[in-house]
């Protein structure tokens, strides 16, 4: 039987609730940057403000590789959320991606707790779905209509096996997915990006999206918000909070997935997300092959605060950036790339 709209609309409250309330870090897993550090150069032979954070992607310039990550919409609260995020983003010229619009597809009424364009009209912009749906009706049109909705530039489609596993109204059918996967890349007018929500992307499954013709791969790997965690925070039952804690520490850590993503698909563009929490870290997750790197749970909270919370968290990643990459001696996103200055170890 079908999610009912007012379960849908509960489940995606306890989300946000618990997120904010709970401890949902993942348990026993980093992100794996701390395994990385940067060989200091004491003669960088550049002036700290000719450090360029610029970038772009599917046509939209960024002025620094950062995602707001997907983290809520279709509920009331989710609505400031938004649009406080998009505000910053707007503001600061980074990128957005909105939480999962299935809701606002099956109720029409919600589809303006997902609408920020008035406040953000330059932005690069993702609309979302979960990838489950396209085995439970949901079609080019459905993508399509997520993304005009929101004046969207490409959609996310999310992979969440674990989430939905233990989740008691969980979408478990993930068969033959890849193959609904690369009829939307074919037919959709605009690009797919394809995400985990937390555990990782591997080798295997980005060479499969990339046969799929994905435009993008979003590793959301291990160490940040683990949604197995926050399913716990909501089971029912003793027998079901012991079956979701048994995956807090499930998953590939960020920098090994952004690693193995590099592998499988290489000449793709590929989002580091999961447990990124400083500028340090994006630098990182640049040189290791990013092209974009995902926050979730620091800006949430700046994001039930303000706007102007927003903006300060992320211009304190942006300038903790530029100084890493001044002590490096590189100028630009492209010299960080591949910077011989990152040691593992």
């Amino acid at each position: 039987m079908a999610e009912s709209e007012d379960s849908i609309a509960r489940r995606k409250a306890d989300h946000l609730r618990i997120n904010l309330e709970e401890d949902v870090r993942a348990k026993g897993v980093d992100s794996g940057f701390t395994r990385f550090r940067f060989e200091h150069q004491a003669l960088p032979e550049i002036d700290l403000p000719s450090v360029n954070t610029d970038t772009s992607l599917f046509g939209r310039a960024l002025r620094a590789p950062l995602l707001i990550s997907s983290m809520t919409g279709g509920v009331e609260r989710g609505r400031e959320i938004n649009r406080n995020l998009a505000i910053a983003a707007q503001q600061l010229g980074v990128a957005m991606g909105l939480g999962s619009q299935r809701l606002a597809l099956e109720a029409a009424d919600r589809e303006t707790l997902f609408q920020v364009r008035d406040v953000a009209p330059d932005i690069l912009l993702f609309a979302n779905l979960g990838a489950a749906q396209l085995n439970y009706g949901y079609g080019v049109e459905e993508c399509a209509r997520a993304v005009a909705m929101v004046g969207a530039d490409a959609l996310i489609l999310h992979l969440n096996p674990l989430q939905e596993a233990v989740q008691p109204e969980g979408t478990t059918n993930f068969a033959g997915l890849a193959a609904r996967i690369a009829e939307i890349c074919r037919d959709l007018p605009v690009p797919v990006v394809v995400k985990e929500v937390g555990w990782g992307i591997s080798e295997a499954v980005a060479r499969t999206l990339a046969g799929a013709g994905v435009a993008a791969i979003d590793v959301a790997g291990a160490g940040g918000t683990s949604w197995s965690e926050v399913e716990r925070h909501r089971a029912g039952t003793e027998r079901a909070r012991r079956v979701a804690a048994a995956f807090a520490s499930w998953g590939i850590g960020t920098a090994e997935s952004l690693q193995a993503v590099r592998r499988g698909a290489p000449g793709l563009p590929v989002f580091a997300s999961g447990g990124i929490r400083d500028g340090i870290d994006v630098a990182k997750a640049v040189a290791l092959g990013a092209t974009l790197t995902g926050l979730a749970s620091p800006v949430l909270r700046a994001a039930v605060q303000s706007a102007d919370a927003v903006v300060e968290e992320l211009s304190v990643i942006r300038e903790e950036l530029r100084i890493a990459m001044f002590c490096l001696g590189a100028a630009t996103l492209g010299d960080l790339k591949d910077s011989p200055y990152l040691i593992r170890g």
